[in-house]
């Protein structure tokens, strides 16, 4: 599976405009472990933190596009809306079942975070009674931000030899498939926050502040975890972060240079996301993931 991962971003033939569609996916979480690469069991923890917000998140997202469709002229950028919002709300939906099957079953209470994540995406940055269209606007430019550095995980996700660190397979693939998808459609909240009037420097200062509010999230929720953990001692933030650099060096986890080079490529003016990831890539890991193909079958 790495070696075909490589090919296809090595060959990287343009598939060209791609439709997007949702994909049905079919997980058995069974016996699934909360350790799922047990040689790095922070690493498992920080990108599990991401289960702890993407499902509140994604709603979030297809609830402002909800907002924004019948704003919408341009026929191209409303199909792609659709297609995008399909595919937030699958992955909202799965990342929610690895809440209850997978860490509420190895005896992790989430409720303590998920009730945070609901404030801050339903009432910090939710819909507004009187429809304000400039805060319509502050929110997609907000989810453009946050698109990016998905983008950039989903690429990092395919081509990494999670394997060698014992993954589950299962685990592997979902944030593979769920990365495939955000390379896939990586372009539709960069153009949708454009069309809606938000220029380099509105697009900038957001990112200002989308960027280390997203790492102290996932900060956050990784200590909420291993604080949860009986097989881990508590951690507090120092030595937490001690051990995250150290599966960072390892490759179990993005890298700190690549993460700010990724940041810093969108205060480049013309910035485009066409350059964060392989469409060919992500298409191929679609055609191939157990999930996907376990839900066709």
């Amino acid at each position: 599976m790495t070696l075909l991962r490589r090919l296809a971003r090595r060959a990287d033939p343009d598939p060209g405009a791609v439709a997007l569609r949702a994909r049905a996916v079919r997980f058995d979480w069974v016996g699934t472990p909360l350790h799922w690469m047990p040689d790095e069991p922070i690493a498992s923890h920080l990108i599990n933190a991401l289960n702890l917000l993407l499902p509140e998140g994604e709603r979030m997202f297809c609830a402002a596009y909800g907002e924004a469709l019948p704003l919408v002229r341009d026929e191209r950028l409303r199909a792609a809306m659709l297609g995008f919002v399909g595919q937030e709300a699958v992955h909202a939906d799965t990342h929610e079942r690895v809440l209850h099957e997978v860490l509420a079953a190895a005896g992790i209470d989430p409720g303590p975070y998920l009730r945070q994540a609901e404030f801050l995406f339903r009432k910090t940055l939710g819909p507004r009674a009187d429809g304000a269209v400039q805060m319509l606007v502050e929110r997609l430019t907000f989810i453009a931000c946050l698109e990016h550095f998905f983008a950039y995980l989903g690429d990092w996700v395919l081509n990494a030899d999670l394997e060698r660190f014992g993954a589950d397979p299962r685990m592997a693939d979902l944030y593979r498939w769920h990365g495939a998808e955000e390379v896939e459609h990586r372009h539709v909240a960069h153009d949708v926050a454009v069309y809606f009037g938000a220029g380099y420097l509105r697009r900038s200062a957001v990112m200002s502040l989308t960027f280390p509010v997203f790492l102290l999230l996932l900060l956050r929720g990784t200590r909420f975890l291993v604080r949860q953990d009986p097989a881990l001692p508590d951690h507090r933030y120092p030595l937490l972060l001690l051990r995250v650099g150290a599966a960072m060096w390892r490759g179990a986890l993005p890298g700190v240079p690549s993460l700010l080079r990724s940041a810093a490529s969108t205060f480049v003016p013309g910035y485009d996301p066409g350059g964060v990831g392989s469409t060919a890539q992500a298409v191929a890991y679609l055609a191939q993931s157990p999930a996907a193909r376990a839900a066709a079958s």
